[in-house]
């Protein structure tokens, strides 16, 4: 057998195997001499101990004072176990020549049983006339040479075995507690076991080719059980005793009875823990007080993810937040109940977390619950406001804990949403996933909120059209323009027949029909419906309302889609002056008009004007709003295409990279304007003649569209017709053709026959046609 050292010991473990975390008792062998009551273990593997068993061999050894150390840790983690395994097999090394003496903390007294190793293991007599407290005195006067291990098992209440233990430093005190117990001692909190410890676990209590058979099925249910060892022996040896269960029918077993499933709760003399899952739990459940154990009730109500403490404090207004903070330290955390993960956050494990809601359902007070339930509603709807419709990096890692909280109301708590607040929690998770252009989660979500918001209030009500309007608009972001033109016209369908002609709602309506027609080149719908829209606006604001800014600047964007271009500009010098008066001269609202602005001299051959716009609004956003700023890009974006047009490519090139470096930073993984900066950048080396480096961004470009639109986006329509341009040149006409035909056919599948990408198209694949017969290919 190879050989694992720890400080100058060994562990027996099996070779060929990954070692790291695997630990194998050595076979009984009786020490002579050294007294000891050590419980017999029946485990098969120690797995994933070996930085535990170093580290607490190292605080015990570690100084020539009495050394106290514990180990600490919730109900099931492994306490018992390792201090079993850390002394049997310094037993076998006689590192402890004093003895060993196991003390059960919580069963007896403990100073009784003190005196009865001192008779029993050590031989001693002591004097008939000595009170208990003195005949404990006197075990540790007398008691055998050498350094001694005293392990007291399951302390619940040091100050309960403190008057006990000896003050000789010979003496090595080692506890198991589910207690946190201060600074003042040697203190290792264990966590619970890796996947591959484990795996490791359950491959040992029962057929290991079953478990690598059904690998994926194993590490799930490892998974499910949070990995504690408890958990995991109790369903290991469950599955020894049934050899044709297979892993995804004891799956299926535990979801359905989860605490009370019998893999749980069954013991076997053999095993070092006495108690099934959650009746080692209710140890702990019993020690908390009536208010403890409500904010248990009450945690067990949010998901399984990380527990901002800000928000247990509002679902509890009336307490004392001070009150709260001392009920968390010295209530649940003191008996390792709860763990603290970061600052003013914290953790429920799994099983924890299925014990308190069990405890819940049973807790006769339902109003109570109910309470609990409608809080925790009302507090994840108010985060539910703060989400963005964003997709950058930062944003969305402080957003995906979080998210987790509002899919599980959205999901299990539903009927505890207020009417208020209930569209609002799940148009927040869409926005969240639309941020990262996960259309089909945004759209499942939305399908849901649909369901559950006509079967509250009716299929014909203003909370449908608000759905139906969302879902129309995660439609339109995929490019599917008719389906969203369908649900378009529902929502204000339902609008008209619902509310009064001055509500916003229908000028909402009216803007959202003229975007989705702007979108299929449908110019003169666009038009109507957009003017529809300013005119509904107009009766209900005032003449300088920013929604007013938000009209116009959508009808200049249509005319200039049509070149109309001396209608243009009135309209957007209207909307910068209400802008800069409600939002500032640096707003970013006023940032994108300029930019607008500067785009139409640009393609109005008004250079030098467009340049100065662009240059002032880069300086906002360099000295304003900061450079990491997505909406940014769109100011580089604007000047490489200023420069490009003057032939000006250094500049140009620099202001592509630029936009194209931030957009890296700030957005994960594909996103199109990602694809846009490539093709940007790709059209200016074509311009050089640059061919070999203008390729590969736009296949990456192509690339990027396909893997975000699986069915197809007509603005995947540029990148593939400027490779066909560069396979033209090159003579590749078959393949220049396909991408054509490509282009052609996702255009044609969402937009009218008159789009100018359809008219584009169409003429390049013409002309490619007959360049390919004259070629005679």
């Amino acid at each position: 057998m190879s050989q694992i050292n720890y400080d100058g010991t060994n562990y027996q473990v099996n070779p060929g195997e990954n070692n790291t975390n695997i630990f194998y008792p050595e076979p009984d062998v009786p020490t002579v001499g050294i007294p000891q009551n050590l419980p017999r273990t029946h485990v098969k593997a120690f797995v994933g101990r070996s930085q535990e068993l170093t580290q607490l061999h190292e605080q015990l050894q570690q100084s020539n004072c009495l050394a106290i150390a514990s180990i600490a840790g919730m109900g099931g983690i492994g306490k018992t176990e390792l201090a079993l395994q850390y002394a049997l097999h310094h037993l076998q090394q006689a590192t402890y020549p004093g003895g060993f003496c196991w003390l059960r903390a919580r069963e007896s007294e403990v100073g009784t049983q003190i005196v009865n190793f001192a008779r029993s293991r050590l031989g001693l007599k002591l004097p008939e006339d000595l009170d208990l407290d003195n005949q404990i005195g006197f075990c540790w006067q007398h008691w055998r040479e050498g350094e001694v291990l005293l392990i007291l098992d399951d302390v619940t209440d040091y100050s309960l075995v403190k008057p006990y233990l000896p003050s000789d430093s010979r003496f090595k005190i080692l506890l198991t507690t589910r207690l946190q117990l201060g600074q003042s001692f040697q203190q290792m909190e264990i966590k619970v076991l890796d996947e591959a410890a484990a795996l490791e676990l359950l491959k040992s209590l029962t057929d290991a080719d079953r478990i690598e058979g059904q690998l994926e099925a194993t590490k799930y249910l490892c998974q499910w059980l949070g990995y504690l060892p408890l958990a995991l022996e109790l369903v290991g040896r469950y599955l020894a005793q049934k050899p044709d269960l297979t892993l995804a029918e004891m799956q299926r077993r535990l979801e359905a009875k989860r605490l009370d499933a019998n893999a749980l709760r069954q013991i076997e003399d053999s095993m070092t823990a006495q108690l099934g899952v959650a009746a080692a739990f209710e140890l702990s459940w019993q020690e908390l007080d009536a208010v403890a154990q409500e904010a248990c009730y009450l945690l067990s109500l949010f998901a399984l993810a990380p527990i901002q403490w800000q928000w247990v404090e509002q679902c509890f207004p009336e307490r004392d937040p001070e009150d709260l903070e001392d009920l968390r330290d010295r209530q649940l955390i003191r008996l390792s109940l709860l763990q603290r993960s970061d600052e003013q956050t914290y953790l429920l494990h799994q099983l924890i977390r299925e014990f308190f809601r069990a405890k819940s359902i049973t807790e006769p007070n339902t109003k109570q619950i109910n309470l609990l339930k409608q809080s925790v509603c009302h507090t994840v709807s108010k985060i539910a406001r703060s989400i963005p419709l964003t997709s950058t990096r930062k944003g969305i890692e402080i957003l995906d804990s979080i998210m987790h909280h509002l899919e599980n109301v959205a999901h299990n708590l539903t009927d505890f949403i207020d009417n208020n607040n209930l569209i609002e929690l799940f148009e927040a998770i869409t926005r969240f996933y639309e941020g990262q252009l996960a259309y089909p989660k945004a759209r499942l979500w939305l399908i849901k909120c649909l369901k559950v918001v006509a079967s509250r209030f009716g299929h014909r009500t203003s909370y449908v059209a608000t759905t139906l309007n969302s879902l129309a608009f995660v439609y339109r972001s995929q490019g599917k323009y008719r389906k969203a033109e369908i649900l378009y016209l529902r929502a204000l369908s339902i609008w008209q027949e619902k509310l009064d002609i001055s509500s916003p709602y229908i000028a909402i309506g009216f803007n959202n029909l003229a975007v989705i027609y702007r979108d299929q080149g449908y110019y003169d719908k666009a038009e109507f419906f957009y003017l529809k829209a300013l005119s509904s606006w107009e009766k209900q604001l005032e003449p300088d309302d920013p929604q007013i800014a938000i009209c116009l600047r959508n009808i200049a964007t249509l005319y200039c889609d049509q070149k109309r271009y001396i209608e243009v500009e009135p309209l957007y010098q209207r909307a910068i002056t209400i802008w800069r008066e409600h939002l500032g001269q640096d707003g970013q609202a006023t940032i994108d008009i300029l930019n607008d602005v500067a785009n139409l001299y640009s393609n109005q051959g008004r250079y030098e004007e467009a340049e100065q716009l662009l240059d002032y609004c880069c300086y906002l956003i360099v000295e304003v709003l900061g450079v990491e700023n997505i909406n940014g890009t769109r100011i580089f974006d604007s000047l490489g295409q200023l420069y490009e047009r003057q032939e000006r490519y250094e500049e140009a090139e620099d202001s592509y990279q630029k936009a194209l470096h931030v957009k890296k930073m700030l957005l994960v993984g594909d996103h199109p304007e990602l694809s846009k900066s490539l093709n940007n950048l790709a059209v200016l080396y074509m311009k050089q003649e640059r061919y070999e480096e203008a390729e590969p961004l736009l296949k990456e470009s192509i690339s990027i569209h396909e893997r975000i639109f699986l069915n197809g986006n007509p603005d995947i329509t540029v990148p593939l017709i400027n490779l066909a341009s560069i396979y033209c040149l090159q003579n590749r006409y078959c393949e220049a053709e396909m991408l054509l035909m490509q282009a052609l056919k996702v255009c044609e599948h969402q937009l009218n026959t008159d789009h100018p990408k359809i008219i584009l198209t169409r003429s390049k694949l013409q002309a490619l046609r007959k360049t390919i017969e004259e070629h005679g290919e």
